[in-house]
């Protein structure tokens, strides 16, 4: 039974420690946030207390959208059922899909989650290629299922390491990877690096399934792959016999804004064989979705095994998903996110010419990564100092968070709502906070711990 009196913090506190696995992390351990409600890209406190949210990608069109909820709330009273049954919202929904995406990816599969979403794109690779590898980038993460886990660097480098059929290649970072902005070419130099990847492996006598990515990598830093990466890449795998994967669960939906899709970023000339979508597909509820061509549905159909997916495109979680696609259109997301977007990476690029703390800043439309450095010339990540900053910016009602191998890129992927006042009041409250950073810095006189 729920309590009659609404508990305090410390109490929610006491009892999720007490009943839910300590690996199940909060955000701000240390003084963790209670959130009780939420309204586009704000989210409040038990208290009532707003906070403005610039991390929360699965709230897509904004939190608690009411064209959203009115869509869940009308199905609901009226069926939800497995798609075993007919109806009309499963085969309207992917009808709206599919005018989203390349003519070829035709067919879809309904799950509920990115990680099975993800899941099913493996095993559709490797039925179609009849090969097991796969190619990942470093740093990446593609999910929390043991399959997923096998091909995610981020986790498996903490738990039971690399697998045999696992290849890892370097993230297309040109701001701190192998190759970066001053290189002559750093698109067939990252290109090479897969292909030498293949070329390895088949000495060994590896047979390469899939090359899987996400369109924008987001753990591994907020990265922007430079245009034509995907076509060179997509050439040496399929000429290995392998598919390429596109894992849109971070990114896509207009997130980019010049695009609905991230992949798109690339070029017209390029084209995934499977797309994975997850995350602000149904604005927080549980859906998401496989989109691929009808060979590889066909070749994964021959099995004679039936994919099923017990609430998989059910009738309320399509009718969502319709719900979100028609939000995004009628608010016009995508122009919104680019208007939006370029302002705030105007703005902070203003804040990397005051504070050398700011490395870089990466980005399009609503996803944008600031890298955090303590010196111009090794760029070594600035981690204390992004945790100190997303703990102070914490205290000034923004909810930020950092990602990257070291932690210190600070990640920007709102709500699609976040407007211009929201992309103000965010970089004078960052300016303001590191402007005190460094003059603390200064008047402790501990220099080693300052940007240079």
């Amino acid at each position: 039974m729920r309590a009659v009196q609404p508990r305090s913090r410390q109490q929610t506190l006491a009892l999720r420690r007490q009943l839910v696995g300590s690996s199940c992390k909060l955000f701000f351990p240390h003084d963790p946030v209670k959130i009780t409600k939420a309204k586009g890209q704000y989210m409040y406190d038990e208290n009532g207390r707003q906070y403005l949210d610039c991390i929360n990608n699965v709230a897509h069109v904004g939190h608690c959208h009411p064209d959203v909820v009115k869509a869940a709330h009308e199905q609901n009273q009226l069926l939800n059922t497995n798609s075993r049954y007919l109806h009309d919202n499963m085969v309207d929904y992917a009808e709206r899909l599919s005018k989203t995406l390349p003519e070829k990816l035709c067919i879809f599969y309904f799950l509920n989650s990115g990680s099975e979403a993800n899941d099913l794109a493996l095993r559709l690779a490797r039925q179609y290629t009849k090969h097991q590898d796969v190619i990942v980038l470093d740093h990446a993460y593609h999910g929390h299922l043991t399959s997923l886990i096998d091909i995610s660097p981020y986790k498996f480098r903490n738990l039971e390491g690399q697998k045999e059929w696992v290849h890892v290649a370097p993230v297309p970072d040109t701001y701190r990877g192998l190759y970066r902005e001053d290189h002559e070419d750093p698109v067939t130099a990252y290109a090479d690096e897969v292909k030498n990847i293949i070329e390895h492996a088949q000495k060994r006598g590896r047979k390469i399934a899939a090359f899987f990515v996400e369109s924008l990598p987001s753990v591994g830093g907020q990265i922007i792959p430079p245009a034509g990466y995907f076509q060179k890449v997509a050439e040496h795998v399929h000429k290995a016999g392998g598919v390429f994967i596109a894992d849109e669960i971070q990114v896509g939906f207009g997130r980019v804004g010049k695009h609905f899709w991230a992949f798109q970023l690339q070029g017209e000339d390029f084209i995934p064989d499977i797309v994975t979508m997850g995350k602000p597909i149904g604005n927080g509820h549980p859906l998401a979705c496989v989109a691929t061509t009808k060979e590889i549905a066909e070749a994964f159909a021959a099995t004679g095994v039936e994919y099923f997916n017990t609430f998989g495109g059910n009738p309320v979680s399509c009718a969502i998903g319709l719900a979100v696609l028609d939000v995004i259109e009628k608010e016009h997301l995508q122009a919104h996110a680019t208007e939006v977007g370029s302002f705030l990476m105007k703005t902070l690029k203003e804040q990397q010419i005051k504070h050398p703390i700011i490395g870089d800043v990466r980005g399009c439309g609503l996803f944008i990564g600031v890298d955090l450095i303590k010196d111009q010339a090794e760029r070594t990540p600035a981690t204390a100092e992004a945790e100190e900053l997303i703990t102070r910016l914490k205290e000034k009602y923004i909810l930020l968070s950092t990602d990257g191998p070291g932690r210190n890129v600070l990640k920007f992927k709102p709500p699609m709502c976040f407007n211009m006042e929201d992309a103000k009041f965010v970089v004078e409250t960052i300016d303001q906070i590191l402007t005190d950073m460094e003059k603390e810095c200064l008047s402790q006189k501990k220099t080693t711990v300052c940007s240079t």
